[in-house]
């Protein structure tokens, strides 16, 4: 049984077709790739799911129930969450207390600020953030705000992530580090995970199967083997002669 199923969602914003009746699932605990070139869909399908953005067609089934309709806030309490290309951290609060406020708005129920801290303690430490769990947010690094961001959206205690990018602007040496990161979280947490990521060869190296899109249509999906000789996909990022 699906985790998550996308059953040929649309949607249009004036005259452009941003996504056109896109349909796959997600099982639980998979690792799954959106791979496309910019203003393929992607970015605006994961809003989709996550309940920012209405659908003019189609639905999110997340654990067999329907999300059509219901508020991000709403989604996020019942298990997704997202983490952004562009972070945008509680400025202003530490970085222990970023995490304690997503705590407080997923799924998991806290009883005491005591046990919301014990819980965001050991995500800080899985992310490598113990060190400056009492800095303010905005005086961390590029790269410790990437891993804040993805923190925040495992503190929520969600079943499935919403990657957008979020190794944009690191460095080789660090995009590695968060590679086996991700891994890392995601063998220990069973997480399922949905990831956008310009660099294929992470995205390939990550992910358990890929999803393609193109003018928000997907062409193709399957293991990263298969979609790299895919003859559309080639056509697509290479032109005819591939």
């Amino acid at each position: 049984m699906p985790l998550l199923e996308v059953r040929q969602v649309s949607k249009q914003f004036g005259g452009v077709r941003a996504v056109h009746e896109v349909s796959f699932e997600v099982v639980a605990g998979e690792i799954v790739g959106l791979m496309g070139a910019n203003g393929a869909g992607k970015t605006t399908l994961l809003a989709l799911i996550a309940g920012q953005v209405i659908p003019d067609s189609g639905d999110v089934l997340f654990e067999q129930h329907s999300l059509r309709g219901m508020t991000s806030d709403a989604v996020c309490r019942r298990g997704i969450a997202r983490a952004f290309q562009i972070v945008k951290p509680f400025a202003g609060m530490s970085v222990l207390d970023n995490l304690i406020t997503a705590a407080y708005f997923g799924p998991i129920a806290l009883r005491s600020r005591e046990q919301a801290e014990s819980h965001c303690r050991d995500v800080l430490d899985e992310f490598a953030l113990t060190d400056v769990a009492e800095r303010l947010a905005s005086s961390l690094t590029l790269s410790e705000q990437k891993r804040l961001e993805l923190a925040r959206a495992v503190a929520s205690g969600a079943k499935l992530l919403l990657i957008d990018e979020v190794m944009a602007g690191l460095t080789p040496t660090e995009v590695a580090a968060m590679l086996e990161r991700l891994r890392a979280v995601h063998a220990r947490r069973q997480l399922t995970m949905i990831v956008i990521e310009h660099v294929m060869q992470a995205l390939m190296r990550l992910a358990d199967r890929i999803v393609v899109l193109h003018h928000g249509e997907c062409i193709a999906q399957g293991a990263p083997a298969e979609v790299a000789r895919d003859a559309r996909v080639l056509e697509v990022y290479f032109g005819e002669a591939a």
